[in-house]
């Protein structure tokens, strides 16, 4: 049935595993040999933070009864022989759940009380603070007491048809959409705002997220859910009910939430669920199979699909399949086949992004750290021919010799005040970046959204306020970015400047690209502009619920600005190390031929030693130089995808 998705996610970590470590690895070596420079340091850190801790989130989106958390069983927990998620007739999903893996955190159940949501702060604040969250510890190794500890996500409670108002599920302008009073006047809302589980599950812990959100009217009720967490899942999976196709609500949540023009197109999958209930005895399977096909073939023309990327599956089947090992019913569930195009469409393309930001890391580290050679074996070189000239020439010529570079010793330090006024420039320059990228300039921004959308009446004109605000922003990146551009001009001609006047080999590091994070912006204000249809107007008038939106905007933008300004940092701190390298193996090449005079002066055979040192130290050179493009090429190429990795990267890089 080919690879499973379980199986290639496995195969994903231990690829994340195995390049994270020959990273460590040639952190050391690059150490050992004097070679790791404060730049090369901190892109070394990153790339292997990145490494460890990439994750990957698939969203399972549906409405309520199409089977969505027995999809997750059967894809995710068959191992544990029964169901793990809530699953059963009458018992659904009620609050967006997260399954994930903290090794900082104990295997446990934590949920956010409902009654936040009369608060403002958004979920990424209420993160930080457990204490407010409900915990229930978790047996990893108890499959029964998981369940009923799970079990805790479908709770409800029953309120006032004022409190269901207060809390974002009773909207008079949808009637349609709201919970049924019972004979007492009370509706029942979910118990429960979010629930995040953190259990050792083996994709888990190699940084699989699942997210499993609950029906049309918790999502629209949930603008973080919605605009942040959806939008940001590397997959979708959207799931239907293979018997009923695409209902009026479905289309509701596909067109309001999950259409994504600039997503790829494997990301977003259709799962047309419960295909079980169409196998009729009265049919032929050619019949049942003619009826599933048609079925898909609708829907994926509603939904604006190829029909590839709509998927029939019985995930009760495929549970089932698993959990008695019968490979017959397992094909007839189809289930493999979504498993496959999820493997394809997640984790190939997941793959595809982080090689291409390594291979461009790995380059520029390569650069860096060859620049460092590239010094020595230049010192290496001018001390050959300095040497070489003092061949047959007698003690007042060495005297003389010593006298010139003690001399180009001191004019050397006197250059320390004009490399410290470049310096000086350039972080002024660099303060300007930082304030157009900083938290000040995005609170200012969100508190005059804030006012905008807290006007009286209906906000009909809330996505002009949105688009004012964006184009700000906008405007500050491409600020930002021409501040970067006169910072990158500036040190090209004073590093220049420097190489002519020292022989220093100053090259200024590649400009950060801002114009990315600008295309970031234009994702972000669309999934928000998504969001602002009519059908939402109504809610918008609420200020609670504008504020709500502004505040899960302003979680986003966050990670925007802090990842731009981490580039500018990494940048700032390519070309301080460069110049701080080049000045301190100056000084210690001025130290190191004073130190061969004087050699050369106490014995007649000292020149010829020395020029013989040389030579070694330039062979040593070169054998660094070709280890280093050995060790980096590696990094770069395929890596291996079996057990063995690990074992294998060590000791050839400790003996390297």
């Amino acid at each position: 049935m080919g690879t499973s998705f379980n199986e290639q996610f496995d195969q994903h970590g231990v690829w994340r595993r195995e390049f994270a470590l020959r990273l460590k690895l040639l952190g050391e070596w690059l150490k050992d040999h004097d070679i790791l420079d404060s730049a090369v340091e901190e892109r070394l850190r990153r790339l292997e933070g990145q490494m460890r801790s990439d994750k990957v989130m698939v969203a399972f989106v549906a409405e309520f009864s199409r089977g969505k958390s027995e999809l997750i069983n059967a894809i995710f927990f068959a191992g544990y022989k029964r169901r793990i998620m809530p699953a059963s007739a009458g018992r659904t999903t009620m609050c967006p759940t997260e399954l994930g893996y903290d090794p900082e955190v104990p295997p446990c159940l934590r949920l956010l009380p409902i009654e936040t949501r009369l608060q403002t702060q958004p979920l990424m604040e209420w993160r930080m603070v457990p204490e407010k969250w409900h915990r229930v510890d978790l047996d990893v190794n108890d499959p029964a007491q998981l369940a009923q500890a799970f079990e805790k996500v479908s709770e409800v409670r029953r309120v006032t048809i004022a409190e269901a108002r207060a809390l974002g599920f009773w909207h008079e302008e949808s009637p349609e959409d709201n919970p049924i009073p019972g004979a007492d006047g009370l509706v029942e809302v979910p118990n429960w705002r979010h629930a995040l589980i953190n259990i050792a599950h083996p994709l888990l812990k190699q940084g699989l997220v699942i997210l499993d959100t609950p029906g049309l009217n918790a999502i629209g009720a949930e603008p973080e859910l919605t605009v942040n967490l959806i939008p940001q899942a590397h997959a979708v999976v959207f799931i239907l009910a293979a018997d009923t196709g695409v209902t009026k609500s479905d289309l509701a949540i596909w067109r309001e939430h999950l259409i994504a023009e600039d997503t790829h197109a494997d990301s977003r999958l259709v799962v047309l669920n419960k295909i079980d209930t169409m196998w009729d005895a009265l049919s032929t399977p050619a019949q049942v199979q003619a009826q599933i096909e048609r079925q898909r073939r609708t829907t994926a023309e509603i939904l604006g699909l190829q029909e590839q990327q709509v998927i029939p599956v019985s995930g009760q089947k495929g549970l089932v399949a698993k959990v008695n090992s019968n490979i017959e019913l397992l094909r007839a569930s189809n289930l493999p086949a979504l498993e496959q195009a999820l493997a394809h469409g997640v984790l190939d393309q997941r793959q595809k992004i982080l090689r291409a930001s390594v291979a461009s890391n790995i380059s520029e580290l390569r650069t860096e750290a060859t620049r460092v050679l590239g010094i020595r074996r230049r010192d290496l070189a001018e001390q050959m021919v300095e040497l070489k000239g003092l061949r047959g020439k007698n003690t007042s010529v060495i005297k003389h010799m010593r006298a010139r570079i003690e001399q180009e010793q001191a004019e050397f330090d006197a250059s320390g005040a004009k490399i410290h006024a470049v310096r000086s420039v350039h972080l002024k320059l660099l303060r300007d970046v930082f304030g157009l990228l900083g938290t000040s300039t995005l609170k200012t921004e969100m508190a005059e959204l804030t006012s905008a959308l807290r006007t009286p009446g209906l906000k009909l004109g809330v996505r002009k306020a949105y688009a004012r605000t964006f184009d700000r922003l906008r405007e500050g990146l491409r600020q930002a970015e021409k501040v970067s551009g006169e910072i990158q001009t500036m040190l090209t001609g004073t590093f220049r400047q420097l190489n002519a006047e020292y022989g220093f080999s100053l090259q200024a590091p590649r400009e950060p690209d801002l114009a990315r994070y600008e295309r970031d912006l234009d994702l972000v204000e669309r999934s928000h502009n998504q969001y602002l249809g009519v059908s939402n107007a109504l809610k918008l008038a609420q200020p609670e619920f504008a504020d709500r939106l502004v505040r899960a905007l302003a979680t986003r933008l966050r990670v925007i600005y802090e990842s731009a300004l981490g580039e500018v940092e990494l940048w700032n701190k390519s070309a301080a190390a460069q110049l701080d390298a080049q000045l301190r193996e100056r000084r210690r090449n001025f130290g190191r031929r004073l130190e061969a005079i004087d050699r050369i002066r106490q014995a007649a055979t000292g020149l010829d030693d020395r020029i013989a040192e040389i030579r070694s130290q330039e062979a040593a050179l070169d054998e660094l130089d070709a280890k280093l493009a050995e060790l980096t090429a590696h990094l770069t190429s395929t890596p291996m995808s079996n057990r063995d990795a690990q074992e294998a990267a060590e000791p050839e890089l400790k003996t390297a």
